[in-house]
């Protein structure tokens, strides 16, 4: 039988801490402490930078594959997770599996989501997810379906495989087949409450199905290179709300009260699936500019560990999906789903700024930053790609109406909203609707993973592609940093001026840019750390402990914390509320000014 909980298999949420972990420290350390003597006595070499950044590896060759739609219909006889409503909240994880070598071990999966269908257990979804690429050798479709639940970890409801050996033009493909649901890896008190109903209704089936279509498209294209899957289409949305994060991190949204003028608490994290392929250039490891950033991302050592579970819950309460979520898709980029961005993003409204990540499989990961943010945890750019070790691309961006729509944004005569003051749009009345008054300036601002400047021109032929109708800048963060930080200033002085006191609270030393790293250094020393410092390793053990215990996993990545703990209660707190690390200054304030 094969083994369920193989690499691949990742509850999406969060993933749990395994008892064979508190083993297996003694042997890491052990590890690690043997590796600083082999590095100490190795020859010396040449001093190079630190390893990351654009990674020029090819992708394999691999003869064109075909185009596949996968449809998840429905499901049928769900146990039921919730005690309170005897129902669940199902959706489908899927994980796509193929005989195709990745460009490197690191990559991550090929994945799909589909909505929350809410308090039914014969849930109908109905979603289709067209994959190019798919080799003839066939595929392994793993489906996981989950109850969702915001307050705890989501619960596994059962699993399904869907196993094709080969593919051809003759193959007649899936017609919404039911896949019978594997209890074994099941929820356990979900399967209770199935059993229990069903000794009180004869109706009641113990075992639930899935149904699945899979249809061949055909040839995904001559002179493409198989070599790697990507997805084609839908490009979905999905934008998550979260009061509770809203109200612990100030953050509010444009409400909808008299005049429009009310605000409510909310914190907004979006996602946005591009129609694929990603350029193959844009490919980049993260910089491994400080040897604990390795730890980190390949969790191998005790803090690594401790730093990328962390971060992995980060992003899964971030990007929580509950019932604020809202949910859209665009069967083919479009202009609708260009003014779709501009939505998400609320248009020009408040010099709002935004970090940004675009995984390898095409998905746009984005929320609004500033310096005045306290929600963090090392890396934005690291919490956003959910410590993936390879991604597209990565940095900042914001959006800005043009008083002449058909100049372009540097051209003379032409002025932009929030630089300056204009009629026709935010503050003083609603957006215009027409795309060609707005230009989207990016920028490769990311010290965890520094795209290549050079790869601006690629990026910018993906965006146009998949924005129709909207203006693309792109900015070097070193060629363009006077213009860029130029900018960035009038941004953040119009959110001043327009955003009413709001208060947003979002920590900008998460970013990890280049100029960052002599302050981390600095931050280690004052914690009194060294890398290479054996005998301060059972000093680490004991403070991580200690910092796990208080729920001080943020201050202890900074460095904050120092030895006499009345300076923290003088400058600020840490707090962990709603599984999110929250940073207030004694000085900030939830309420308006």
């Amino acid at each position: 039988m094969e083994n369920e909980k193989d690499q691949g298999d990742v509850q999406p949420s969060q993933a749990k801490v395994h008892r064979s972990d508190a083993f297996a420290t003694k042997v890491v350390d052990q590890t690690a402490y043997w590796q600083q003597k082999a590095t100490k006595h190795a020859p010396a070499q040449e001093k190079a930078g630190p390893a990351g950044g654009l990674d020029e590896t090819p992708i394999p060759d691999a003869p064109p594959g075909y185009t596949v739609r996968f449809i998840f219909h429905r499901a049928e006889s769900l146990p039921m997770a919730d005690l309170n409503s005897f129902s669940s909240d199902p959706y489908v994880y899927v994980q796509l599996n193929t005989a195709l070598q990745p460009r490197h071990k690191q990559d991550p999966y090929m994945r799909y989501r589909t909505p929350t269908i809410r308090k039914t257990t014969d849930p109908v979804w109905d979603c289709e997810w067209v994959v190019a690429n798919v080799p003839a050798s066939g595929f392994k479709l793993k489906a996981r379906i989950y109850d969702e639940d915001p307050q705890d970890h989501d619960d596994r409801l059962g699993n399904v495989h869907v196993h094709v050996d080969s593919l051809g033009e003759n193959w007649t493909g899936i017609k919404e087949q039911g896949y019978k649901i594997k209890k074994r890896m099941g929820s356990k008190r979900a399967y209770a409450m199935r059993g229990c109903a069903s000794m009180f209704s004869r109706g009641l089936k113990m075992s639930g199905t899935l149904f699945i279509s899979v249809e061949l498209l055909g040839p995904t294209g001559v002179g493409n290179n198989g070599g790697r899957l990507w997805t084609v289409g839908p490009c979905a949305w999905s934008r998550h709300l979260s009061p509770m994060i809203g109200r612990l991190a100030g953050t509010k949204a444009p409400g909808t009260g008299k005049e429009g003028k009310t605000e409510k608490y909310n914190f907004q994290a979006n996602q946005i699936q591009l129609a694929g392929p990603v350029p193959p250039p844009l490919y980049h490891r993260y910089v491994e500019f400080k040897p604990f950033i390795a730890g980190m991302f390949n969790a191998q050592t005790l803090r690594g560990r401790i730093l990328n579970r962390a971060l992995h819950h980060q992003h899964g309460r971030v990007y929580n999906f509950d019932r604020y979520t809202l949910y859209g898709s665009f069967p083919s980029p479009s202009k609708e789903m260009s003014l779709q961005f501009l939505d998400l993003v609320h248009y020009d409204r408040g010099g709002r700024i935004f970090t940004y990540i675009l995984t390898l499989d095409g998905m746009w990961r984005f929320t609004e930053t500033g310096k005045e943010f306290g929600i963090d945890l090392l890396s934005k750019h690291t919490m956003h790609s959910d410590v993936n070790i390879y991604v597209a691309f990565s940095g900042e961006f914001f959006v800005r109406r043009l008083k002449h729509p058909h100049r372009g944004p540097f051209e003379e005569g032409q002025e932009m909203h929030p630089a300056i003051e204009m009629d026709g749009g935010p503050p003083h009345s609603d957006p215009p609707r027409d795309l060609s008054y707005y230009a989207l300036f990016i920028d490769n601002d990311s010290g965890t993973y520094r795209p290549s400047a050079k790869l601006l021109p690629v990026l910018k032929s993906f965006m146009q592609k998949n924005l129709p109708g909207l203006k693309i800048v792109t900015l070097d963060c070193g060629a363009d940093a006077d213009r860029m930080n130029a900018m960035k200033k009038e941004q953040r002085e119009r959110k001043k001026s327009e955003g009413n006191g709001t208060v947003f609270m979002q920590d900008d030393l998460s970013s990890l840019s280049s100029s960052d790293e002599e302050e981390l250094e600095e931050r280690m020393r004052e914690f009194g750390v060294q890398d290479t410092d054996e005998p301060h390793q059972e000093h680490t053990k004991r403070s991580i402990k200690k910092e796990i215990k208080e729920s001080r996993v943020g201050d202890w990545i900074h460095g904050d914390r120092t030895k006499d703990d009345t300076a923290l209660g003088m400058n600020g707190e840490m707090t962990q509320r709603d599984g999110v690390l929250v940073t207030k200054d004694s000085n900030q304030k939830e309420e308006r000014r």
